[in-house]
């Protein structure tokens, strides 16, 4: 389940997936009063808690915030084809990843094993035979022969299980909000810029101890149904731009059907929030305000996850002096 949460924020470095065969219902009219009297606690306490495009302006620079999902969907034609004069009319595009630093990337992983393989063991060694066996299921249906991934890294494994079984998998260029926008900017000769170095993620995921790596392997053991379900909970809280709800009903969702113990769930979830999003939130802020100074309309787009909250970008800005309007998407 963690790792749902981790592949909208990672997915782009390996691909997009076209959900259209995945036939998921969204879980959030299934919430009990007590999940629902949780989730209600943490939105209604939670700044900047909806909203997909964010204006913020201090003096005579403007950055326009947009929250991107990584994945490809028909959904999307709408938002792009309102934010197209948006992205046109900016002096700057910032990216979690540019499409160069993404093929770097695609060539370094092919001749650098050491980024995605364990050198010293196996994930046969290091679960039991149950869990092989099921982790086995759930890698040959989503194609993956169990051989061919015995020597990943655990990390890198509930990424790939994090995709539903349903979902299609195609190159970046069939592409999710982020490679469009990029399109858009490319086609208007708009400059573009990554907001972190490409290997920041990877430093995220193998900076983690090997224990809660497999923490978060084995919580993505979800059945095929519910993991089309919570991708598309995920997805109707982004299309609705109920950012902060999507992202609280995830942790509520993870108690409820983590095949871990709930106490690992929990402590793998709020590790992940605080290397995925918060400490990357407060490092993107320097870049974009360096940008703001050196542009007059800058458009800085990401995962909406991290809009909203005391710690997402909305609200850091906001406290380096800039004014937040919300806009439509």
């Amino acid at each position: 389940m963690i790792a749902r949460l981790v592949s909208f924020l990672f997915c782009l470095v390996f691909a997009q997936s076209a959900l259209a065969a995945c036939a998921g219902n969204d879980l959030r009219p299934t919430l009990g009063p007590e999940e629902q009297a949780q989730l209600d606690a943490t939105v209604d306490d939670m700044p900047f808690a909806e909203g997909n495009h964010w204006k913020a302006t201090r003096g005579d620079n403007t950055v326009h915030l947009i929250g991107t999902m990584h994945l490809a969907d028909p959904r999307l034609e709408g938002p792009l084809n309102r934010l197209r004069s948006t992205i046109e009319g900016a002096d700057l595009l910032l990216l979690e990843m540019t499409s160069e630093d993404e093929k770097a990337l695609q060539e370094r992983m092919t001749t650098d094993p050491s980024l995605l393989l364990m050198p010293d063991t196996t994930l046969p060694e290091l679960l039991d035979d149950a869990q092989w066996e099921k982790l086995s299921d759930a890698l040959s249906a989503r194609g993956l022969p169990p051989f061919m991934a015995a020597r990943f890294q655990p990390w890198h494994v509930s990424v790939i299980l994090a995709i539903p079984p349903c979902a299609v998998t195609t190159d970046l260029s069939d592409g999710g909000m982020d490679s469009r926008l990029e399109e858009i900017a490319e086609g208007a000769g708009i400059p573009r810029a990554a907001l972190e170095d490409v290997e920041t993620i990877f430093a995220v995921f193998a900076d983690q101890p090997r224990e809660v790596q497999i923490d978060m392997m084995l919580s993505a053991l979800v059945d095929p149904a519910i993991n089309e379900d919570l991708f598309a909970t995920l997805l109707a809280s982004y299309f609705e731009e109920a950012t902060a709800e999507g992202w609280a009903v995830s942790s509520i969702l993870a108690e409820r059907y983590s095949p871990i113990l709930a106490d690992a769930a929990a402590d793998v979830f709020a590790t992940m929030e605080k290397e995925l999003l918060v400490n990357r939130n407060r490092a993107w802020i320097p870049v974009i305000l360096d940008a703001a100074e050196q542009h007059q309309t800058v458009v800085a787009a990401f995962g909406a996850a991290h809009l909203p909250g005391r710690d997402g970008v909305l609200a850091l800005l906001q406290a380096e002096g800039f004014v937040l309007e919300r806009l439509p998407f």
